[in-house]
């Protein structure tokens, strides 16, 4: 399980760095708040697109996370506390083999529905009304 929580570590890293580069950089208290919440709200937008469009159960994610509470609050299920403030330490640089990262980036094979192409096919149809000659 420790490979599966550096390699979140190691793919979150990135946007981690981001958040806190805003959180850093921005002088402003109300703009920074604002730019983190649209960062937040987007990484949980698609968070919650991906559990719903792949039917994923949350208890599956939850040994990946490092606190179920953000899970549950980010998933729709729980709720944000004012409690939950704590330190984002800087994440750390490195690495991932494709082989620890191999189980959860390759698309899992879905059944197929194969569509039979309609061809226009001449039918034979009786003129409706007959011509005398």
């Amino acid at each position: 399980m420790r490979t599966h929580r550096r390699t979140v570590a190691v793919l979150a890293g990135p946007g981690i760095r981001a958040a806190r580069d805003v959180y850093t950089t921005v002088p402003a208290d109300a703009i920074r708040v604002a730019a983190l919440v649209e960062i937040a709200a987007a990484a949980a937008s698609l968070a919650r697109t991906v559990v719903r469009l792949r039917r994923l159960d949350p208890d599956l994610i939850a040994p990946h996370v490092a606190d179920i509470a953000d899970l549950r609050a980010v998933l729709g299920r729980g709720r944000w506390l004012p409690t939950m403030t704590r330190h984002v330490p800087a994440p750390a640089t490195g690495s991932v083999t494709v082989t620890e990262t191999a189980s959860g980036l390759v698309p899992r094979p879905r059944s197929v529905r194969r569509r039979m192409a309609r061809t226009a096919r001449p039918v034979a149809q009786d003129a409706l009304f007959q011509i005398s000659a």
